[in-house]
């Protein structure tokens, strides 16, 4: 395939594909409104209209809430991987409308530092701008070449700010059209403005509320105080000793399925420059916590945890009251990686929970979900394609990252459809998303754009 003219076919027409990004932003498409839910309605259908324009088969997809917009690609030919592209077109409220230096809904080019431009308003990098850089890369690659080397479908929702209370439904109802050989999900970032980064791994989430019970009443300390049980004091021993002197979690069972990095990848992570430090004293912190033989990075990136969230027992209103609670609570949060059992992880800090619990104390649960991590594997084919073009283009090792939160699609993607994803995006960390004046830096469109004709190709061979 003829790369170089593709690509040059997308410098020549950037300027009409920042106009079409403008016209998809100004559609203000808040989905957790339903002040604009027709704004919603017009922006799946602008989408949709833009796809079959370029030549797919895109179509609306009504459901409870706002509708999907579902397009396919299938002339590359049955020999030819089939990717699943996803992104969504809501956008977040625009509150406060004061601190807006421009309307929200009003899109413009403004001045970076140093020399950059940048785009500015509501949906530039969350998540129009990510979005319409493959779209972007598809039209450029008929237009050149006929057809695009790799068979596409696209799945766009409307509700990824409000929760995406119809993604479920809707991804059990149309698992056959939807489940592909891999998911391609542009909401994410790069490392730094010159390094494209891959994001390979996502942290999962068990949530545990404990409540530790004693007395049957709140008790006077100064006639109780001494031989009656003091839940608190429980309490505090039992959250003490989730971690030991070394800052591993002690619960049994708990690194059973954690992986270590490969040596390649680590050195990847060492290569980025991370200043675990400077990352700490951002925050007012001086020195780090948790495992003591591992990196600030690792530690966020490939490592599991044990949190507590939050602690409640006893008086904590203002002034002093002496009083021996009748319960104390508190909040704690694991995040796993690899192959940690999220049931597993549950089950066995209640069991640590109950086998530390003295005589007179008793303790209840209260589980928030669980979820496991996600990870692609770091031999997947799909991986070192996309690295490979990403470097291509931005002529800088990719950064092969990992993710200490979660992205729910991912996972559904997962779980309901078999599929790995392969999650490039070209966001930086100061695009303001969710905030006034949210931007995306005009190099991000145009080389996400050229990005995906890079990836697009490499995954065809």
């Amino acid at each position: 395939m003829a790369i170089p003219s593709v690509l040059s076919r997308v410098d020549d027409t950037f300027d009409a594909s920042l106009d079409r990004l403008f016209a998809f932003m100004r559609i203000p498409s808040i989905s957790t409104d339903p002040a604009y839910a027709d704004a919603c309605a017009r922006a799946a259908g602008w989408l949709a209209d833009t796809l079959t324009e370029i030549g797919f088969d895109a179509s609306v997809r009504p459901t409870t809430g706002h509708p999907m917009v579902v397009a396919h690609w299938t002339k590359a030919g049955p020999d030819k991987p089939h990717v699943l592209f996803y992104a969504h077109y809501d956008v977040q409220p625009v509150d406060p409308l004061n601190l807006w230096e421009t309307p929200p809904f009003e899109p413009r080019l403004a001045d970076g530092p140093h020399g950059t431009k940048r785009i500015v308003g509501r949906g530039a990098a969350d998540d129009k701008g990510q979005l319409l850089t493959f779209v972007e890369a598809a039209r450029a690659l008929i237009a050149e070449t006929g057809g695009l080397p790799v068979n596409v479908t696209i799945l766009s929702e409307g509700e990824e700010e409000s929760g995406s209370p119809s993604l479920v439904p809707f991804l059990e109802a149309n698992r056959a059209e939807l489940s592909h050989d891999v998911a391609l999900v542009c909401d994410t970032g790069m490392w730094d403005r010159q390094t494209p980064a891959i994001t390979t791994t996502l942290r999962g989430l068990v949530a545990e509320e404990l409540t530790v019970h004693g007395a049957d009443q709140d008790l006077h300390s100064g006639m109780f105080g001494g031989p009656a049980l003091n839940p608190i004091h429980v309490l505090a021993r039992i959250l003490a000793g989730l971690h030991d002197d070394k800052g591993r979690v002690t619960l049994s069972g708990f690194y059973d399925g954690v992986p270590e990095i490969p040596d390649d990848i680590r050195r990847n992570w060492e290569s980025l420059g991370f200043d675990g430090a400077a990352f700490l004293a951002s925050v007012g912190l001086s020195a780090p916590a948790g495992e003591t033989d591992r990196t600030v990075l690792e530690k966020i990136w490939a490592r599991p945890t044990a949190e507590v969230n939050g602690i409640t027992g006893g008086y904590t209103g203002d002034g002093f009251k002496t009083v021996l609670p009748a319960k104390a609570s508190a909040k704690v949060s694991f995040r796993l990686v690899g192959d940690q059992n999220p049931a597993a992880i549950r089950a066995a800090f209640r069991a640590y929970v109950e086998a530390a619990l003295p005589p007179g104390a008793r303790a209840d649960f209260h589980g928030h979900g669980g979820s496991p991590a996600l990870r692609l594997s770091f031999d997947n084919p799909a991986l070192a394609k996309g690295a490979a073009a990403l470097e291509a283009e931005w002529g800088k090792p990719t950064a092969i990252i990992g993710g200490g939160g979660s992205i729910p699609v991912v996972g559904l993607f997962k779980s309901l459809l078999g599929m790995d994803s392969l999650m490039v995006g070209f966001g930086l960390d100061d695009d303001r998303i969710h905030s006034p004046n949210e931007k995306y830096d005009l190099t991000s469109y145009h080389k996400g754009i050229r990005s995906w004709v890079r990836i697009l190709d490499a995954l065809a061979r």
